[in-house]
């Protein structure tokens, strides 16, 4: 019998061609006034416009709250990446709850819970990768602390996900890839999980097959819609996958590389999770023979790489898609042991299949490298 589980999503989704045509109707239910939170790279959509460069961090949220205030805007609609959509959610939940983000925010700050619901909030992706359109956090580089941390509340869930996979058609090769290798490492790490329920497996299955059929296809032509919304729903099903089951080693890292490096979540995670793969399963094989995260770890590889090594298959799927290592972004050997410290220490790394010890970490961090 399965164990006990709960499942949160989106109030709605809409997945296909031309969905964002619904939105500003479906706006005109939710408020009076909307803040339109974007990426640099985001058009086509009118309203009272926030942009969000780079990954979002604290002061970006107190900046949009602001905004969002001096403009009397009682809604947001967010577009954009994984960062845009996070910085909407987390400006949507401060302009109804009162104080500043650190009073709310996880690990660094005082984790306070949010007591009033968020404002509503319509999130529509334009990568495919993060899944930020169905979690129910957000998450927020403090540079002063040099971490990533969450905030995090089931009213931060949007009242609408809108999918729309022609938004992902002129997304660059190198985005196509690091996104696309986000979008996995959310359907593996919850895959394997010890959070892991039997819903969640059905996402994380079914994401797989479609990221590995047409993650290639979509980095070699950009133009392929299929491929397209193959990738467009293993990102929505990784979402709601690591929203209601958990991550692992590879977002553990990814919260204490990306709060201390000028490094996109999705390269990080795309550098890490061929690694973490083979240090985990050699980890569960000395320590944990009888774990059911090695059977699930094999059944990842059946589907992912059919029946192969599924650590070679990834180093060599990093390898079409041009996936630099860890040094690109400016991190050497000297920054390891802060890193792990950060890492083991990240929410993210508290539903691992198995505890890292110390060493191993290290290796991780220096295979990475």
């Amino acid at each position: 019998m399965a164990g006990n589980f709960e499942f949160a999503t989106a109030g709605r989704i809409v997945f296909g061609g031309g969905a964002r045509g619904l939105v500003a109707s479906a706006a005109q239910g939710m408020g009076r006034r909307a803040l339109l939170v974007t990426g640099s790279r985001t058009h086509g959509f009118e309203g009272i416009r926030f942009e969000v460069h780079g990954e979002p961090k604290v002061d970006t949220v107190r900046a949009g709250v602001a905004e969002a205030r001096a403009e009397a805007c009682d809604m947001v609609i967010a577009v954009g990446g994984g960062s845009a959509i996070d910085a909407g959610k987390a400006i949507a939940a401060l302009l109804t709850n009162p104080g500043d983000v650190l009073d709310y925010l996880e690990v660094v700050g005082r984790a306070q819970t949010l007591g009033a619901p968020s404002a509503p909030c319509i999130a529509v992706p334009t990568t495919a990768g993060t899944g930020s359109e169905v979690t129910r956090n957000a998450v927020l580089a403090s540079p002063a602390h040099r971490v990533k941390a969450s905030l995090r509340s089931p009213s931060m869930l949007p009242r609408l996900a809108v999918v729309d996979p022609e938004l992902t058609l002129d997304l660059p090769p190198e985005i196509t890839a690091t996104t696309g290798l986000d979008a996995l490492t959310q359907l593996i790490e919850p895959f394997v999980c010890t959070k892991a329920n039997p819903l969640t497996d059905l996402y994380c299955q079914e994401g797989m097959r479609r990221a590995a059929r047409s993650l290639r296809r979509a980095f070699d032509h950009g133009a392929d819609l299929e491929a397209r919304g193959d990738m467009s729903l293993a990102s929505l099903m990784g979402g709601l996958a690591l929203a209601n089951a958990g991550l692992g080693a590879v977002h553990g890292f990814a919260a204490a590389i990306g709060g201390a490096f000028d490094a996109p979540h999705g390269g990080i995670c795309a550098a890490l999770l061929p690694h973490v793969t083979a240090v985990n399963l050699r980890a569960l094989d000395e320590r944990s023979p009888h774990s059911d995260a090695i059977t699930r770890y094999g059944e990842a590889g059946r589907i992912l790489a059919g029946g192969g090594d599924l650590a070679a298959w990834l180093i060599s799927l990093c390898a079409h898609l041009g996936i630099p290592p860890l040094r690109h972004y400016g991190i050497a050997e000297a920054d390891i042991p802060g890193l792990c410290a950060n890492a083991a220490r990240a929410s993210s790394m508290k539903a691992n299949p198995i505890t890292l010890t110390e060493a191993e970490l290290r290796e991780i961090l220096e295979r990475a490298i």
